[in-house]
Order: structure tokens, then C-alpha cells, then sequence
């Protein structure tokens, strides 16, 4: 990554650790300090985190860490639209929750890359001890979370449940996570001038705005607009930034 960009990232990280939480996290603090306790002690997750990094691309914004926060929080989406329902089976839900968070960028460079990864994901449990009920339910989850796609359909109420809670703890990265990590990796990756992210910001952002109504589950449609609010408004600092530092660097390109 250019200088340029290389300071633009980190001055974007400091504009995010100023920013007030979302409410999503003082809502659902208890589902999500269990949430993210079991992700880190469950043995199948233990493995799965391991079985999952040769697939990810950390370079792409979409790595281990992006798969790890979105499985903690769809596992906590879960737990908190359960809240009035069987505990046991709940938990059990957050862990296929926990799993497919991990699995559902294992395709992201390919195109279809949701239904790719899917069929993936599969051949990635074929040895863990689950049913193959929860198989399918993991696998219809990871289908059925790409963004401006059409709704896959089913008749599985925890199907459905599972796939918007990863939907929505997806579509949350598209808030602050968005203009703090994942662009500058993605522009990295794609080796793109700071000239081309300044022409196309206007359509990213517009983008982003457009998933702000999108939000399947009750928690999502809650808490989910606020993040992509957050979002919106960081991203508008940085476009301006990055027009005043591309602005300036060109000024003194000419000078000795």
C-alpha cells in the first residue's frame, strides 16, 4: 500500500476508536460474552478455526478476524432472538451460528461466491459430528447471505433464524469495520490508486446506504441501521481527508 493510503488507513482506525459503540452491544452484552466464550472454548470451533484459515484472504478484508467477529455475533443474534425460547436449544443454534460465520467467505474470490461456499463448507464438515439436518441448515445460512441476491427459500424456521442472524452479523461490517479495515485491504489487494478509490467511493457509499433496509432478523433490524449510520458518517471524514491528502501530495508532486 502506498504512503498515502498507508496513512489514510491509520488515521481511520483512530476516527473508528473515537466513535460511540452501537447499541447492539450494551443490548446484547450477556449473549455476547457467551457467545464469544464458547467460540473460543468449543472444541469443534477450535478446530474449525484452524480448518477454515487456508481459505480465507486476509489481504481481501474478508480473512480470520472478519469470519470471527461475524460468527460471535450472529451466535449472540441468536441467543438474543431465543431469548423467550428453549435455552439448550438456542445454544445449540448459536453453535451452527458459530460455524458458518467461520465458513462463509471460505469462496469469497469466486463468483456465486455464496452458493460456492456453501457447497464447500460441507465438504469442510463432512467429518465433524453433526447431524445432517444442522449440515444443511449451516449450508443454507452461507447461500443465503450475499447481499442484493435474491432470498433463498425455506420451510425451517432455524434454517431461516440461522441465515438472517449471519446476514445481519455480516451486513454489521458494512458499518464502521467497512471504512477502518476492510477497504483499505480490499484497494490493497486489488493494487487500486488512491485516483480510482476517490472516483468510486460515491458508488460504494450508496451501496452501503441501500443495505441499511435490509436487515432480516428482529435484533438486525434494530441495531443494524445504526451501524451502516456510523458507517456513513466515517466514511464521509475519510472521503474528505483522503481528497485533502490526495489534493496536497499532488500540489508538491512538482516540487524538488
Amino acid at each position: 500500500m502506498n504512503k498515502l493510503l498507508s496513512r489514510m488507513k491509520t488515521e481511520a482506525k483512530a476516527m473508528v476508536a473515537r466513535l460511540e459503540l452501537p447499541g447492539f452491544y450494551a443490548h446484547c452484552a450477556r449473549e455476547l460474552e457467551y457467545s464469544r466464550s464458547t467460540f473460543f472454548d468449543n472444541p469443534l470451533l477450535v478446530r474449525l478455526q484452524e480448518d477454515v484459515i487456508p481459505f480465507l484472504y486476509d489481504d481481501y478484508g474478508h480473512g480470520i478476524d472478519h469470519a470471527k467477529k461475524v460468527a460471535i455475533e450472529a451466535g449472540a443474534i441468536v441467543l438474543t432472538e431465543m431469548r423467550q425460547g428453549d435455552l439448550a436449544r438456542a445454544r445449540h443454534l448459536a453453535l451452527l451460528a458459530h460455524l458458518a460465520g467461520l465458513l462463509h467467505d471460505v469462496c469469497r474470490l469466486e463468483d456465486d461466491h455464496a452458493a460456492r461456499g456453501a457447497e464447500l463448507s460441507l465438504s469442510i464438515l463432512a467429518d465433524y459430528p453433526l447431524e445432517a439436518d444442522d449440515l444443511a441448515r449451516v449450508a443454507f445460512a452461507i447461500r443465503d447471505h450475499e447481499a442484493f441476491a435474491a432470498r433463498r427459500e425455506t420451510t425451517d424456521p432455524e434454517a431461516a433464524l440461522l441465515s438472517g442472524a449471519l446476514y445481519d452479523a455480516d451486513k454489521f461490517r458494512w458499518g464502521p469495520d467497512n471504512f477502518s479495515t476492510t477497504l483499505w485491504e480490499m484497494c490493497d489487494y486489488n493494487e487500486t490508486p488512491v485516483a480510482g478509490i476517490l472516483e468510486r467511493f460515491p458508488a460504494g457509499v450508496a451501496r452501503i446506504r441501500e443495505v441499511a433496509g435490509t436487515f432480516r432478523t428482529a435484533t438486525g433490524r434494530a441495531f443494524g441501521p445504526e451501524f451502516i449510520t456510523l458507517g456513513l458518517s466515517l466514511g464521509e471524514e475519510i472521503h474528505a481527508r483522503l481528497n485533502e491528502l490526495a489534493a496536497r501530495d499532488l500540489s508538491g508532486a512538482g516540487r524538488p
